[in-house]
């Protein structure tokens, strides 16, 4: 072999064993100490399958339930999308697009999608994976009487049937980016009959079988001895536990309670890695932290009071010190480092008192107090950062009262709920994905309840345009709208920060479409000893 690449190449395929590898790295002037690091580095970079993989995840309420619509968490994600359930397609860890329950898809016009369903593909209970379970199970996400946080993702879709092996989706207008939007995790594939899906049962086509389920506490699941993908479910079982205190999940991975823990403090990080047997994990992609003000009721229902506390934030202080550097500036848009058309002309909006105070005079809002909904399932810090933004906004003569709510029903009782409270969102693969669930007035998870004219007219023409300049334009303008007059407060976007046990291994590239690489960490990662 030519060169020691070549020869870590065939020792991760198997080609060769380790005895061989370590001769002829010899060979090659490496030394032994260095060619036994190397063959060991090899060694846990290679898939191994047993164990049950634990993980510690900051997110899950007892509200919690198996619903695809209602799919909101990174438990949530983990479990009944990643773990449960598959998809029509697949973002893969490089954020490229592929298939998966379909094994391809063409269309000519981006009107007219067909899809060709995956052969040979079973659900957990036996049953064969038809078109009529695809149909259903998009189907169940359309209409005026869904609840599917999903439902503005397909308005445009006029028609979902079956021809043989395929299934065809009708548009009433081109959308250039349909294939990525069936790789929501919303759209987990169900068993159907007579139209109907059985979500509940939690029997899907992944690469874990339900085992066992307490909403808010832990999920299990045993390895799909019949899953489909070869090279994949590495574990024999899976245990996801909510651990909503970030220091709770820390000492847990640190007592070899956990295996992998979600959305590491950023104070707790130095202390992690000063442990030899756990490793960091920092992936930097869409992942941002909101303060929605509902612009439907006062005093958020009034242009230069949003500006007001925009300009009244100091995004600088909170990148270093509830984030400790782990991430960039946000600029009140969603769109970040990980999508195509990131506005770079948009000047940085930063903390400026003075500004502040004259948008409230123009508002006739001097003096104004508003209150503000925190808690740390949120995002690690929530609260922290909830208590260092009103202690900001004093110098702009804005009192804010910090109002610390429980962890647990958060995302059911706060969350689009309260007038401005502490949120987040992962982020989407696209810019139509993202402002269409986040943003558009058609869509349920509008955390804002902002509309505007002008950039649901771009979000339509958007979506259609082919032309690849044209269409950089209208995101670039439709962020600046978001940014000027919507209702989020975007301060920073984080990296993906996450610890695990050294004992655990995983592919060299992590996505970074969600957390979790991409809620597929179940399906991803395994168990090295």
């Amino acid at each position: 072999m030519g060169s020691i690449e070549e020869l870590k190449a065939a020792l991760t395929l198997g080609r060769i064993d380790r005895r061989t590898f370590m001769s002829g790295a010899v060979a090659m002037g490496l030394s032994a100490a260095i060619g036994t690091s190397v063959a060991n580095a090899v060694a846990a970079a290679t898939p191994k399958r047993g164990g049950n993989l634990r993980i510690g995840l900051g997110s899950g309420s007892t509200t919690d339930n198996l619903d695809p619509a209602t799919v909101d968490s990174t438990f949530n994600k983990v479990w009944s999308f990643g773990s449960l359930r598959n998809a029509l397609t697949v973002i893969e860890a490089d954020g490229s697009l592929k298939p998966e329950l379909t094994s391809s898809w063409e269309t000519s016009d981006a009107k007219i999608w067909r899809f060709e369903i995956r052969k040979g593909v079973e659900f957990h209970n036996g049953k064969t994976l038809e078109p009529a379970d695809v149909v259903a199970s998009i189907n169940y996400h359309r209409g005026e009487a869904t609840k599917s946080g999903a439902k503005a993702l397909l308005k445009e879709v006029a028609d979902v049937k079956a021809d043989g092996q395929s299934v065809i989706i009708t548009l009433d207008a081109a959308n250039a980016d349909f294939a990525f939007i069936l790789a929501d995790y919303h759209f987990g594939i169900c068993p159907s009959k007579d139209g109907v899906i059985d979500w509940a049962s939690g029997v899907g086509t992944g690469p874990y079988k339900f085992e066992a389920y307490e909403p808010g506490v832990r999920a299990i699941g045993a390895r799909n001895e019949n899953y489909f993908k070869a090279d994949a479910a590495y574990a024999d079982s899976i245990e996801l536990l909510t651990i909503q205190d970030p220091t709770a999940r820390a000492t847990a991975l640190m007592t070899n309670s956990i295996d992998v823990m979600d959305r590491c403090d950023p104070k707790l990080v130095a202390v992690l890695r000063n442990r030899p047997e756990i490793i960091i994990t920092e992936v930097a992609g869409n992942l941002h932290y909101s303060m929605p003000m509902d612009t439907s009721v006062a005093p958020f229902d009034t242009l230069d009071v949003r500006l007001a506390l925009k300009y009244a934030i100091d995004r600088e202080a909170i990148l270093k010190s509830i984030l400790r550097g782990h991430g960039v500036l946000g600029n009140d848009h969603p769109i970040g480092r990980g999508n195509r058309y990131l506005n770079t002309s948009l000047p940085q909006r930063h903390y400026d008192p003075e500004k502040a105070r004259f948008h409230l005079k123009k508002a006739g809002a001097e003096g104004l107090t508003v209150s503000l909904s925190a808690a740390d399932a949120a995002f690690a810090g929530a609260v922290d950062a909830a208590v260092l933004v009103a202690e900001q906004a004093k110098q702009s003569g804005i009192t804010i009262n910090v109002v610390r709510e429980p962890n647990d029903g958060y995302w059911s009782n706060v969350w689009l709920k309260k007038p401005w409270s502490m949120s987040y969102w992962s982020g989407r693969a696209t810019e139509d994905l993202m402002f269409s669930s986040g943003y558009s007035k058609n869509s349920d998870w509008n955390e804002t309840h902002w509309s505007n004219e002008r950039f649901e007219t771009l979000l339509v023409a958007a979506r259609a345009e082919l032309d690849d300049a044209k269409r950089r334009d209208m995101y670039w303008e439709m962020q600046k709208i978001v940014s000027d007059d919507g209702g989020a407060i975007i301060p920073v976007f984080a990296s993906y920060v996450g610890a695990h046990s050294s004992k655990v291994g995983h592919p060299d590239v992590i996505g970074s479409n969600y957390d979790m690489d991409g809620d597929k960490i179940t399906e991803r990662w395994w168990i090295n000893s």
